[in-house]
């Protein structure tokens, strides 16, 4: 069984690449809200499309980042050894199969 003890060094590195994709985002976000207000003397409907758009790829960009984030999280948690939903339900199910052949 591997060693469970939780490393202090990896957890400070997850945080660091979760603080460095929020700064992305903030970048990415900062860079289109500027070309927002570039168009300013655009007409109300140029500026709702755009502002549409903008949320649009922002939800896009926030499921990415999520999905990514929950990849690294379980890679985090493998690498520490520990046991996941589903492992847990086959021992329950192995534990349960045995309990039935002892009483048998």
């Amino acid at each position: 069984m591997a060693d469970n003890t939780q490393n202090p060094r990896d957890d400070k590195e997850l945080l660091y690449k979760a603080l460095g994709v929020m700064l992305l985002i903030k970048e990415k976000f900062s860079d289109e809200f500027d070309e927002l207000f570039k168009k300013a003397n655009a007409s109300k409907e140029e500026i709702l499309d755009t502002v549409d758009e903008v949320q649009e790829n922002a939800k896009a960009q926030k499921e990415e980042m999520e999905d990514k984030f929950k990849q690294k999280i379980k890679e985090v948690l493998d690498d520490m050894g520990l046991a996941t939903k589903e492992d847990i339900r086959e021992l329950k199910a192995m534990i349960q199969k045995l309990q039935e052949n002892k009483t048998k």
